[in-house]
């Protein structure tokens, strides 16, 4: 089986045809007010779909002008929230109009309602991953890894034949000559499974060859102070070894102080990575306190640096203006952080809110901003900020709008593609996709989707060869991605 990204599975709607569309509908909603005309809510719904959807998507649901929506696939992310904030707020760069002005919030949320309802009719399931992909470079070839994992997060290669994957709710896996260990490694941290908490992201030690250091970070909880209505938390990083399955030799290398913990259960970040020099830096989430990301003496909407043993450079930014581990202030939720294999430099792409998703070329002592610039906004549509540019803060180097819920970044490296070699693999859990990113210098010169719509795509990574693993949720496992041949691009 074939498989090929068409230009036209994106564009739901041509430009003209959306806005010549919606002025009808505009005036049709006018006249009609919010009346309902006695039948019940599945009634309604379908007299919604069939005013304001069904000329582009198709009476029966599967397609016209624009993308069926009995097939499984939903092009700008799946689930009631994304769902109704795409017809609410439209997604207008590709022709698809808003709806905040035509149907009420209680209407949108019929409509959806309505189209997950059709779905289960249809016994509609998200397809399977094709045999093969066309990319512009190479034809690949696409096929399961590792199947039926439990919210995988993080994965990387202890050898060529060794592999290391966590699942969020606390276990660590191993996967040995493509085969996933029936047993997880045990002894591992314990680790607040809560909203986005976990455990989270896995790396090994520049020297990891001599040494055997695996590093893990997780989110921890401490015992609730007064008036808290449950034990607060907050992301920690530890370093062990593993032996027969084993956890062993734990070094804890980081964790806040206490009285920065907060009971939020989002928004850890985070990722662990090292350049060349030897410095280790993690991504800690704002916490859901978007204010708290400009604060020095707090640790969260930041990046960090360390050495590996948990000790703190003597020329980091803000040591005696706040916390010493501090690298970089106003970062959002960063949960992908990659070194440019070239460079040395630190890359860190971060969550934005509605809007807003953020890659930034990671400079010490810089303020990204948030919350006092971005291009995003709530969630219902509120003005975060009214500036986007402001003295004293950095822009980012590339920017989504809409935000795709860019997380783990990887830098290639490796045989199996030579023609990606140090182009930016960005994964997207809301878009469902991974892309390919050609930067030069300080700039993203094209941007390429090579694979879309097989699940929440949470991490990148490869093997030594230069294979690339695509770490997915819902559903969950790992997909692996190799050369088949190459195509002659565009």
């Amino acid at each position: 089986m074939r498989y090929r990204i068409n230009v036209w599975r994106i564009l739901l709607f041509s430009p003209l045809a959306g806005l010549i569309f919606l002025a009808v509908q505009c005036s049709q909603a006018s006249a009609d007010g919010n009346a309902n005309n006695g039948s019940d809510g599945n009634d309604r719904a379908a007299q919604l779909y069939d005013r304001y959807c069904a000329t582009c998507h198709g009476t029966d649901l599967r397609g016209g002008n624009a993308q069926s929506l009995l097939d499984g696939i939903w092009q700008f992310g799946d689930g009631e929230g994304y769902v109704r904030r795409n017809i609410q707020f439209g997604i207008p760069h590709l022709g698809m109009p808003s709806y905040e002005g035509v149907l009420s919030e209680q209407e949108i949320r019929l409509l959806v309602d309505y189209l997950y309802e059709e779905q289960e009719k249809a016994g509609v399931v998200k397809p399977d991953p094709p045999d093969s992909l066309e990319s512009i470079d190479y034809t690949l070839k696409c096929d399961v890894w590792v199947d039926n994992l439990d919210i995988p997060w993080a994965i990387v290669f202890l050898s060529a034949d060794t592999a290391l994957i966590t699942e969020r709710p606390g276990t660590l896996r191993m996967v040995v000559d493509d085969r996933l260990v029936e047993e997880p490694v045990t002894g591992t941290p314990e680790v607040l499974h809560e909203g986005q908490g976990g455990l989270l992201d896995v790396n090994i030690d520049n020297d990891y060859g001599k040494n055997g250091w695996i590093y893990l970070s997780y989110s921890h909880e401490i015992e609730k102070r007064g008036g808290q209505d449950r034990p607060p938390a907050m992301t920690r990083i530890v370093r062990g070894r593993i032996k027969e399955l084993q956890w062993v030799d734990e070094q804890m290398i980081y964790e806040a102080p206490p009285e920065t913990y907060r009971t939020t259960r989002h928004h850890y970040g985070n990722r662990i990575v090292f350049d060349k020099k030897g410095y280790l830096y993690f991504s800690i989430g704002d916490r859901g306190a978007q204010d708290q990301a400009q604060d020095p003496a707090r640790p969260n909407g930041k990046i960090h640096r360390i050495r590996p043993d948990g000790s703190i450079p003597d020329d980091n930014p803000y040591i005696g203006e706040g916390l010493p581990t501090l690298y970089t202030l106003g970062n959002r939720n960063p949960q992908g952080v990659s070194v440019h294999p070239v460079t040395d430099e630190v890359w860190a792409a971060e969550h934005g809110p509605l809007g807003g998703d953020e890659l930034n070329l990671i400079r010490k002592g810089v303020n990204y901003g948030w919350p006092v610039i971005t291009y995003g906004r709530n969630y219902n549509g509120t003005i975060i900020s009214e500036h986007t540019h402001r003295e004293g803060y950095a822009q980012p180097n590339f920017y989504w709008k809409p935000s795709t819920a860019v997380c783990g970044i990887e830098f290639y490296q490796g045989k199996e593609f030579p023609k990606w070699e140090n182009k930016l693999l960005v994964c997207a859990l809301k878009y469902e996709d991974v892309r390919l990113l050609n930067i030069y210098e300080d700039r993203v010169m094209h941007e390429e989707v090579i694979l879309k719509n097989f699940g929440r795509v949470r991490d990148v990574g490869m093997d030594p060869e230069g294979r690339v693993y695509v770490v997915v949720n819902e559903p969950d496992r790992v997909l692996r991605l190799s050369y088949l041949g190459e195509r002659i691009g565009q």
